[in-house]
């Protein structure tokens, strides 16, 4: 609502025109109602401004009266209906009061052609029919914060009733046997634009333009496909707005060298294609973030951490802390970045040029981490102005001032090769706690446990497993193929521990195979495991007992049957007896040689081979 106020005289008119000007000036308002049309009103209880007085006024003077009257008025519901860009995209927001310009986008104070792009409060009833089938609905979203200098990047995305979407020439169908009830014989266009359009072909239709520009006047961009693109978005911050034609979803981003720092909010109005106009059918907005600080966040890691996000952490175990900086945009590509730790346990600090570093806490207790990241942004340098001598008493002031503002968001140096740089940094802090954990975890014996035949048929094997460091509260064993890759099970119970760390864990195991176990010992802030192939023969010992007697019986039995077969061939073996006359006439020492040889010598009695009584053995 806007308000003119015009006075109803002008005192060079003459005396004659300016009726009862000592008492009280008269004053036309006018005020914009709600349904557009002006109303008039005059504060003057008497008559009219250009009514005729007792006095004698020329009759010329009256109708130059008359006419400038209206003339003003004119211009005045002229300049009162005139709706601007503020007005129907600030959606009730707090006009901002001075800003800089952003580049490609326009102010908001620029006529708005609600003929064309008719504006609805929120509460009108006309939202109800702007769709078929329901609300459309528009999702915002950033990739906020931003560095300031950086881009920021919105994307939106319309989002339609159900079984409804866009197809590639940008017209809106239903989609084919969404819903079981859906009548075969349906339309298959919600909104079919392409006939809606002149048919003289996409790209070079060369009348109706007229309905082919923004709110503002401005025409569409005559990019290929521009004549599939059926939505008109308007984006609105900062007292400037932004306008694009787009299908489903729009992106864009801004730069934030000249947005001010803090929090800001994007708003978007859409448009559909309409036959003589085009139809609001979503809003949406989002807050925002420029600052001059780097966004970062740190992630923590530790080889025998139970839960990453409780910020605990073992005694005597490396921590890998990986720096994650928020730069979407990729403004900090050719920067020089350092990273300044201090980890709070007294070991000083340490600078890296790398993102991921790692640290040992050796004691236990609380520490408070500090991360300082600092980026040497490369940028062009700034003209260089003469400025004129000042007096001595000048200079001193110039330079106490600029002590005083030296403390700006950027700084500008000189770099050694001649160009010109400035500083950002970017600040992390968080408190962690150090703990004694479960450092190791070993299998040191594997038996198999012997059962009877009356007994359970899963093979049982017990673990004896020890650890190092602090005692664990619970067991977990779990079962998977040779591998380690596919699991076949997975068994935890609870543990009481209250000495050494050494313990017997007793599992089954249903089937003969080879399997991959790992066993892991945790307590509340740590776990560790350790893995082992094991081998299960079967499920029951009977059977192989079985088997090894059985075996053992007919070893027994081939070994008598051996044994009476080389009885029967020894008994049968004779060797050649001497005859008496042989022996009569050994004499002397060679006959006692023999003898001595045949009794040391067995085997040497006789050269030839032993002779048998069976025929066909040699």
């Amino acid at each position: 609502m806007h308000l003119c106020l015009i006075p109803s005289h002008d005192e060079s008119w003459g005396p004659s025109f300016n009726w009862r000007a000592a008492q009280r000036r008269n004053f036309i308002h006018f005020s914009a109602e709600a349904d557009g049309v002006a109303a008039c009103r005059s504060w003057a209880p008497s008559a009219p401004p250009c009514a005729p007085t007792r006095r004698t006024i020329p009759h010329t003077m009256s109708r130059v009266c008359c006419h400038l009257g209206f003339l003003l008025l004119a211009e005045v519901v002229l300049c009162t209906a005139a709706t601007r860009f503020q007005d129907v995209l600030s959606n009730g927001r707090t006009p901002v009061a001075s800003y800089k310009q952003l580049q490609g986008w326009s102010s908001d104070q620029n006529k708005w052609n609600e003929n064309l792009y008719p504006f609805w409060e929120e509460d009108d009833p006309r939202w109800k029919d702007c769709w078929k089938g329901g609300r459309v609905t528009a999702k915002l979203v950033t990739d906020s914060p931003a560095l300031v200098g950086s881009n920021v990047t919105f994307v939106v995305t319309l989002q339609f009733p159900k079984c409804q979407e866009e197809d590639n020439d940008g017209n809106i169908i239903y989609q084919r046997n969404c819903t079981p009830d859906s009548p075969a014989s349906q339309d298959q266009y919600v909104y079919n634009w392409t006939e809606w359009i002149d048919s003289c072909g996409w790209e070079n239709c060369t009348g109706n333009h007229s309905h082919n520009v923004f709110p503002d006047g401005r025409p569409f961009p005559h990019h290929p496909g521009w004549r599939r693109r059926n939505f008109v978005y308007l984006f609105h911050t900062f007292g400037q707005y932004y306008q694009t034609i787009g299908r489903s979803s729009a992106i864009f981003s801004v730069n934030t060298a000249n947005i001010t720092l803090g929090k800001h909010v994007m708003a978007v109005s859409i448009y559909r294609r309409g036959h003589s106009t085009y139809i609001p059918i979503a809003r949406a907005s989002a807050i925002y973030v420029v600052t001059e600080k780097i966004p970062i966040f740190v992630s923590m890691s530790q080889k025998h951490d139970r839960n990453i996000s409780d910020s605990i952490f073992i005694k005597d175990s490396p921590i890998t802390f990986d720096v994650k900086i928020h730069d979407p945009s990729y403004y900090l590509n050719n920067s020089a970045i350092s990273y300044k730790w201090n980890f709070g346990d007294g070991s000083g600090l340490f600078v890296a040029s790398s993102a991921t570093t790692s640290h040992t806490y050796a004691l236990q207790g609380n520490f408070t981490l500090n991360l300082t990241v600092q980026a040497i942004i490369p940028v062009p340098c700034r003209p260089v102005t003469p400025t004129p001598p000042l007096p001595t008493s000048a200079v001193m002031t110039e330079a106490s001032s600029n002590s005083t503002s030296s403390a700006t968001v950027e700084t500008m140096e000189d770099n050694p090769d001649g160009g010109c740089h400035i500083y950002r940094y970017g600040y992390y802090t968080a408190g962690i706690s150090i703990v004694e954990g479960i450092l190791e975890v070993n299998i040191i014996q594997m038996t198999s446990i012997q059962m009877t035949e009356s007994q359970a048929e899963n093979s049982l094997v017990d673990f004896v497993v020890t650890c190092q460091g602090s005692l664990p509260t619970d067991v977990c064993t779990a079962v998977s193929d040779p591998t380690c890759q596919v699991s076949q099970g997975v068994v935890c119970d609870p543990i009481v521990i209250t000495e050494e760390c050494l313990l017997t864990v007793r599992r089954a195991f249903d089937k003969p195979g080879t399997y991959c176990i790992n066993i892991t010992l945790g307590d509340d802030t740590s776990q560790a495991l350790a893995s082992a192939l094991i081998s299960v023969n079967g499920g029951s010992s009977s059977g192989t007992t079985k088997g090894v007697f059985i075996f053992l019986g007919l070893l027994a039995v081939f070994a008598a049957v051996g044994a009476f077969v080389l009885y029967k061939r020894y008994k049968q073996y004779k060797p050649i007896e001497r005859s008496a006359r042989q022996a009569e006439n050994q004499e002397g020492l060679s006959a006692y040689f023999s003898n001595f040889k045949a009794i040391f010598f067995p085997r040497s009695t006789e050269r030839n081979p032993l002779l048998k009584t069976k025929p066909g053995i040699v």
